[in-house]
């Protein structure tokens, strides 16, 4: 049942919110479909086409809500009737027998609707597209249940506020919402690829659900670049999961860990993502430059091999579409690496001001590296003590601290 659901669900949930055009409304017709699953097929067995059930069982719920409402409006009125028409037309297994692409991506943009907030888009799309309980999204997130509970309802009810329409949207609009969209599927893997607080390091199963609605996105637009350019982001990222913890669960750097161990496979399968991005016409967008910046990595036989340069020149490309104080740091990072410390230690210094970094741990952590390098050590120590402070993740936490103290030790030893 759990897995029928995971990989029916989705497409149950957007083919009701075509109908009843509210996805609050669709996923309780969905949730009472199971329920007569878990009733009826333990007895029955589990029928040939499962969705095709769920569908026709959500249907007929569908017309028994809106007939038990005292105050109907004409549109479900309307609603009602086009769905008992649809069932004798064509019978319930029509409407989930067909690849059901246009649906699923009309709930893709719907639950990533821009006029809600960001912890309340990727909540819902966890909770309608990914099939995860609120509970699991919870503990994916070290969030308490009942936050996760609030955003989800707080989503569809400011969802159906604001009028917004069950559709997929083309041209400018679709243009104008494709952002959205791309930044909830990212931010999920990134809280799966680095952890903002607790004591795991990574949560694979975060990115794994990133990367699978990377991959419907990509099918269900192929002509998008920038979505093609995530996918291989992500793939190429995550093929380094297994090499980003050691045996005691302490986190390992990129330059330290064994590259044996990435998974060729999600590269070459994310070297393939780049490749469709770069071969759609335009230019690229920040996702496939960030791509072409992993697939650097990913190329290099050893981190010695790395070609910082090409690097440095993609993070400029990175920073002329979307600056950022972030994307300043990380090609601090990669000038220090390209063209020695003393020049990566320039750049950070002109960010130690910079508002949006004052609480961001990886500031002083990469000014630490970059005076450890330069045998500042005493000064060195002191930005790692801070970044320690400013973390939340336990992992990383000791790591900085670690680092700290072999900068006390380094500076005994001299």
């Amino acid at each position: 049942m759990e897995a029928i659901w995971r990989i029916e669900s989705a497409r149950l949930i957007a083919g009701l919110a075509r109908v009843v055009g509210d996805i609050g409304t669709a996923e309780e017709l969905a949730q009472d479909a199971l329920v007569a699953a878990l009733e009826q097929w333990p007895i029955s067995g589990v029928p040939e086409k499962p969705g095709a059930w769920l569908m026709g069982t959500a249907r007929h719920h569908a017309i028994d809500l809106l007939r038990r409402r005292q105050t109907l409006q004409r549109k479900h009125e309307e609603i009602g009737r086009d769905i008992q028409q649809a069932q004798e037309d064509t019978g319930p297994a029509s409407a989930i027998d067909g690849d059901g692409g246009d649906d699923l991506l009309g709930l893709i943009f719907m639950a990533c609707h821009p006029v809600l907030s960001k912890d309340a888009r990727v909540a819902l799309t966890l909770r309608v597209l990914g099939g995860l309980t609120t509970e699991e999204i919870a503990r994916g997130f070290l969030t308490p249940v009942s936050t996760i509970a609030q955003r989800i309802v707080r989503a569809k009810r400011t969802l159906t506020e604001a009028h917004a329409r069950f559709e997929v949207p083309d041209g400018a609009e679709r243009a104008a919402r494709l952002p959205s969209v791309l930044e909830v599927i990212y931010l999920i893997f990134n809280e799966g690829y680095s952890a903002t607080a607790g004591e795991d390091l990574v949560r694979p199963a975060l990115c794994e659900e990133a990367l699978r609605l990377g991959r419907i996105l990509a099918e269900l637009i192929p002509t998008e670049a920038e979505v093609h350019g995530l996918v291989a982001l992500m793939e190429i990222q995550a093929s380094r999961l297994r090499s980003r913890v050691g045996p005691s669960g302490e986190p390992v750097l990129l330059l330290d860990q064994d590259r044996a161990h990435w998974d060729r496979l999600l590269i070459s399968r994310g070297l393939t993502a780049l490749e469709r991005a770069e071969g759609l016409a335009g230019a690229m967008g920040p996702y496939a430059l960030q791509a072409a910046i992993a697939a650097c990595h990913a190329r290099a036989a050893t981190a010695a091999e790395t070609d910082w340069p090409r690097i440095v020149a993609l993070y400029d490309a990175v920073a002329q579409l979307a600056p950022s104080p972030v994307v300043e740091l990380n090609r601090a990072v990669a000038v220090g690496m390209a063209f020695g410390p003393a020049a990566g230690l320039d750049l950070v210094d002109a960010l130690v001001q910079e508002p949006a970094l004052k609480a961001y741990h990886l500031l002083p952590a990469v000014r630490g590296e970059l005076l450890r390098k330069l045998g500042r050590s005493e000064e060195a120590r002191a930005e790692f003590e801070r970044a320690a402070s400013l973390t939340q993740n336990v992992v990383e936490r000791k790591l900085l601290l670690r680092r700290a103290a072999e900068c006390t030790a380094e500076r005994m030893a001299g």
